[in-house]
């Protein structure tokens, strides 16, 4: 039993939280927060979540991102009302499709000054209220969605949440709080002391026929996108890859790192080039491994899919093959598929270790040509995305953790940064721009330790909101290295017109509208408003030194940003890379 009868309802919140393992809340409230920070200047009370304060509904909910990703653990966000709802949703869309556990509270008010007790304002009902509150504004944007609407329910409802944020497939929930049941006193005690359900660990037989059909492929390759959440889930699937003698394949959008990239089984991030010939395909945690969908790239193989949402209900279509369908857990389940193929596959088998020293052989030429292509390309000025890649690749310490969000560079960074470790690798975004900073910051807060870099692209890095993420990084002394790929603009913007015009008037005249940004910011100043370490990078044999500088930085407790001056989209051959 949680204890809350005759609490207010903000010290039931925090109470509440704390019990269910909540150790961090991620704010960017307005003024009906004032019953929880009061709750929170509380002497004696201990175990309350540590509350940091991020400056912005998007940062936020970033923030939470990038602690849950790389602890597991489960964090709260607190944002204001329906404004800053809305603000918060592209953080939020993204967490559900990446199954990023957080419960996200906002607050409203109900009675608009007309109920006893203290007056909220009349801001509400002239400027902050939205037919249906909160709740009704981001339904579709989280898995759970609630306006509590009687104090009777709130303790119980707060718990809920955490529950149901954390129950596969795990996302954002969200609880919409007044500000009349912050201040009331609650009649109700929380009813018991309930922990989180695990996971579902696929059906056992289900396992035993994926097994069957691993083992009896001549030909099996694996297909993954977000299965290396955990390090053991990485592990698992080393062994269970080495067993079969079989090609790995992550997707270009890959979130997590899957598979050891120096692997010589991992077969790079084509799908469709990998699945060449394939006779057997397990999609693992994957949302969209090819496209289109319905063009299985291996005609004839059979395609297997596990992971804890395999159908994908949150989209509206998804389309892909699927012979036979797996709901689990990721981790559980890969221990009981290896368990069952050592049952049936010799670890001596002659025919899988010759396969293996084929597709070995292939994906060692692969990274070397890749390498190669890189040092190609340390003279050139303006710079080239692959060297500044490999360059990254060199300067990162072991124990770096890396947060991505750079969208065109993202294949260059995948193919370079071939040393990161399992646990330390996150993407920053899912679809929509804005995100990536403010989840490095979340991973740095949750391993304030270890250097964290953020990759972002200057396009990216207009959609983020820049100052308060370097404002709460300044406030809570959590310093992260960003490095910038800058072209200049919106290579994503040129390349659909060749592809879709390529005798159009846009071609011809090399007139590219929405490509720019330009006149180019001095990016690098942005930061030393925060007492930060900015420096602008042109040459080429300046790059692995110039990041090194922002470690010592970081090392050092400033924040730091790299401007790197790429060759300027306007002047961007396409390689067919996107």
């Amino acid at each position: 039993m949680i204890q809350t009868r005759g609490l207010t309802g903000a010290q039931t919140m925090l109470r509440v939280l704390a019990k269910m393992g909540v150790e961090k809340i991620f704010a960017s409230p307005g003024s009906e927060w004032s019953p929880v920070w009061e709750a929170l200047a509380e002497p004696g009370v201990e175990g309350m979540p540590q509350y940091l304060s991020t400056r912005h509904e998007e940062v936020a909910v970033g923030m939470a991102s990038g602690y849950a990703k790389s602890t597991g653990k489960l964090p709260a966000v607190m944002i204001h009302t329906t404004v800053g709802s809305l603000h918060a949703t592209m953080g939020m869309r993204g967490a559900i499709r990446e199954q990023v556990p957080m419960v996200v509270f906002s607050g409203e008010s109900m009675g608009y000054g007309e109920d006893e007790g203290p007056d909220p304002g009349g801001q509400w009902l002239g400027h902050l209220s939205n037919i249906g509150g909160p709740a009704k504004l981001v339904e579709q944007t989280v898995k759970w969605s609630f306006g509590v609407n009687n104090k009777a329910i709130l303790p119980a409802t707060v718990q809920r949440a955490c529950q149901l944020a954390m129950a596969a497939p795990k996302g954002p929930t969200f609880v919409s709080l007044s500000m009349e049941h912050l201040f009331d006193k609650m009649i109700k005690d929380v009813p018991g002391e309930l922990g989180f359900a695990p996971g579902a660990t696929a059906d056992p037989k289900g396992i035993e026929e994926l097994a069957n059909l691993l083992a009896g492929a001549k030909n099996p390759v694996i297909v993954t996108e977000d299965s290396g959440r955990t390090e053991k889930s990485v592990h698992c699937l080393v062994e269970i890859a080495e067993l079969l003698g079989c090609a790995v394949c992550e997707t270009r959008s890959t979130g997590a790192l899957n598979f050891p990239r120096t692997h010589p089984l991992h077969s790079g991030y084509d799908p469709r080039k990998a699945l060449a010939g394939a006779d057997a395909i397990l999609l693992l945690a994957v949302i969209a491994p090819w496209h289109p969908a319905s063009a299985t790239p291996s005609p004839g193989a059979t395609v297997a899919i596990l992971d804890e949402n395999p159908l994908r209900h949150d989209m509206p279509y998804y389309g892909y093959q699927a012979d036979l369908c797996l709901t689990g857990e990721i981790e559980s389940s890969l221990e009981h598929l290896l368990a069952a193929l050592k049952k049936k596959v010799s670890a001596n088998d002659a025919s899988r270790k010759q396969k293996a020293e084929e597709i070995s052989k292939k994906n060692n030429a692969q990274r070397k040509a890749w390498r190669d292509e890189a040092l190609a390309l340390a003279s050139q000025k303006p710079m080239d995305t692959r060297w500044v890649a490999h360059e990254l690749s060199q300067a990162l310490p072991a124990d770096a953790m890396v947060v991505e969000e750079t969208i065109t560079h993202r294949l260059a960074v995948h193919r370079y940064l071939d040393g990161v470790k399992p646990g330390s690798y996150f993407a920053g975004c899912v679809g929509g721009l804005g995100t990536g900073l403010s989840t490095a910051l979340g991973v740095k807060s949750a391993n304030p330790k270890r250097p964290v870099v953020c990759l972002i692209g200057d396009g990216s890095f207009n959609y983020d909101p820049v100052p308060a993420v370097y404002g709460a990084a300044q406030e809570h002394n959590l310093p992260f290295l960003t490095v910038m790929f800058n072209n200049q603009g919106y290579l994503s913007q040129k390349s659909g017109i060749p592809r879709y015009y390529p005798e159009g008037w846009a071609v011809k005249s090399k007139n590219f509208s929405g490509l720019h940004i330009a006149p180019c910011p001095e990016y690098a100043q942005i930061i030393k408003a925060f007492d930060g370490y900015g420096e602008k990078v042109e040459e080429p044999g300046e790059v692995r030194k110039a990041i090194e500088r922002g470690l010592r930085a970081v090392a050092g407790g400033q924040s730091a940003l790299l401007d790197i001056r790429l060759k300027p989209v306007e002047d961007i051959v396409e390689r067919g890379e996107g």
